[in-house]
């Protein structure tokens, strides 16, 4: 492992690393905020997924995170979006291939030996975070749209896992949007019922821990009918008896503004659970 990226920010100090990835096959990035109080013990993770053409950097220099995990004695830890590299497959378009990995693991030739981000979110990272860092095993996980599906289904496929989970503009039902069908049927292949173990809002019906889920969602986002639906898992939330609150806010759109304006409700939101 070594560290690419240092600078000062709130007290604490925002880091880039690259190792090997076994997960992934390949070299990896990923950011990880430590805040001042880091320097005096362990603090709980907070786990950022970012979305679809995305790699560390959007989260750490547009979000305006680092401030809020610096006030709550939070890490934040934002990994790629998907394997790089020349041996590793690509595909024409943006939804698809590197900066796409939309967290699965996948089973179809040419991706399955690279493209295993469900493993290396949800297993690799998080070791290698707690081995590396001063980093107590206390789990949060969150996201913006393909990584806010990624922060759901993690979380409801791990229970007991990770204490809080919240997302910003989530794909929440992929496997019924073309963004998700194209991914998933690339990835997994035709089999539809496969795609069901990567749809939040497929898993939220059976799920047996009742995490309590935070969305904010942007009525002025141009994906909103067309690819988000969050009113498809509020349904099958309520249907399941679990709790989510849903916050559609008005004027704000897909984009790291929006993501800005509530970032510190979340992170907030997600200390509390962290320091229970």
């Amino acid at each position: 492992m070594e560290r690419i990226e240092h600078r000062a920010c709130f007290g604490g100090s925002q880091d880039v690393y690259r190792h090997e990835s076994s997960a992934l096959g390949c070299a990896m990035n990923f950011a990880v905020y430590l805040p001042p109080q880091a320097a005096r013990g362990p603090c709980p993770v907070l786990y950022w997924l970012s979305g679809l053409t995305c790699t560390e950097q959007n989260f750490i220099t547009k979000a305006g995170a680092q401030r809020y995990a610096a006030e709550h004695g939070v890490i934040l830890v934002a990994p790629d979006t998907s394997p790089r590299g020349e041996d590793v497959p690509d595909a024409e378009g943006y939804d698809l291939g590197q900066g796409a990995g939309f967290y699965v693991n996948a089973t179809a030739l040419p991706w399955a030996r690279h493209y295993r981000m469900y493993d290396y979110v949800s297993r690799e990272l998080p070791e290698l975070i707690e081995t590396n860092f001063p980093a107590t095993s206390a789990r949060g996980i969150s996201g913006h749209s393909m990584g806010g599906h990624g922060a759901l289904v993690i979380a409801l496929r791990n229970p007991g896992r990770y204490r809080s989970v919240s997302a910003f503009s989530p794909i929440v039902a992929p496997s019924q949007v073309p963004w998700g069908e194209k991914a998933l049927g690339a990835y997994l292949g035709p089999d539809r019922e496969a795609w069901k173990q990567y749809d939040a809002t497929e898993l939220v019906k059976s799920a047996t821990e009742k995490l309590p889920i935070l969305i904010d969602q942007g009525e002025a986002d141009e994906f909103l009918e067309s690819q988000l639906q969050p009113w498809r898992l509020r349904e099958a939330a309520e249907a399941a008896g679990h709790p989510l609150v849903l916050r559609m806010q008005p004027g704000y759109d897909h984009s790291y503004y929006f993501i800005a304006s509530f970032i510190g409700e979340h992170i907030a939101h997600h200390a509390a659970a962290l320091r229970v």
